[in-house]
C-alpha cells in the first residue's frame, strides 16, 4: 500500500490532499501542486487528468517544490501507485512491432545506445515489473511508465517522438 500527500504550496504548505491509490482527477482536491511527500510506495504523477500528459516518477521521500521531481510546472492532475514487484524483465527492439535486433534486460541502463549500440529503440515488451523510460541518457528528460505489456511504437508509451536514452526499474529504494 502506498501513501502520497500533495500540497498546493512549496515547502509542504497550503491545502493538502492525501492519497493511497490511483486517482484519475486530483483537481477537486488541490488546484495546483508545488510540493509532495511520499510516505510509501512508488508513484507516477501526471500533468493531466486520466493519467495523461507529462509523467514524473517519485519514490519515498520529500519533494519541497516541483523542480525537485523535474516538473516543468505545478500542474499535477492525476497519480498512479506503481505495484511493487521483485522481478524485472524487459525486451527492447530496434524497430517498431518487435522487429530488428532484440535484447532482454533485467537491470537499469544509464545509456541504452552505449550499452547495446542500437541506432534507435522503437518497441518494448515488458515481461515483468514496471520500468521508467527516460528520453535521454543518465535518467534525464521526459519520463514514461512502462508496465507489463506491449509497446509496439512510441505512441503506445505516450511519447511524441522516438527518443530513448535510459531505462530504470521501479524499485522502492536505490
Amino acid at each position: 500500500m502506498g501513501k502520497i500527500i500533495f500540497y498546493e504550496d512549496r515547502g509542504f504548505q497550503g491545502r493538502s490532499y492525501e492519497c493511497s491509490s490511483d486517482h484519475s482527477n486530483l483537481q477537486p482536491y488541490v488546484s495546483r501542486c508545488n510540493s509532495v511527500r511520499v510516505d510509501s510506495g512508488c508513484w507516477m504523477l501526471y500533468e493531466q487528468p486520466d493519467f495523461s500528459g507529462g509523467q514524473y516518477f517519485l519514490r519515498r521521500g520529500e519533494y519541497p517544490d516541483y523542480q525537485q521531481w523535474m516538473g516543468l510546472s505545478d500542474s499535477v492532475r492525476s497519480c498512479r501507485l506503481i505495484p511493487h514487484t521483485s522481478c524485472h524483465r524487459i525486451r527492447i527492439y530496434e524497430r517498431e512491432d518487435y522487429r530488428g535486433q532484440m535484447v532482454e534486460i533485467t537491470d537499469d541502463c544509464a545509456s541504452l545506445q552505449d550499452r547495446f549500440h542500437f541506432n534507435e529503440i522503437r518497441s518494448f515488451h515488458v515481461l515483468e515489473g514496471s520500468w521508467v523510460l527516460y528520453e535521454m541518457p543518465n535518467y534525464r528528460g521526459r519520463q514514461y511508465l512502462l508496465s507489463p505489456g506491449d509497446y509496439r511504437r512510441y505512441r503506445d508509451w505516450g511519447a511524441m517522438g522516438v527518443r530513448v536514452g535510459s531505462l530504470r526499474r521501479v524499485l522502492d529504494f536505490y
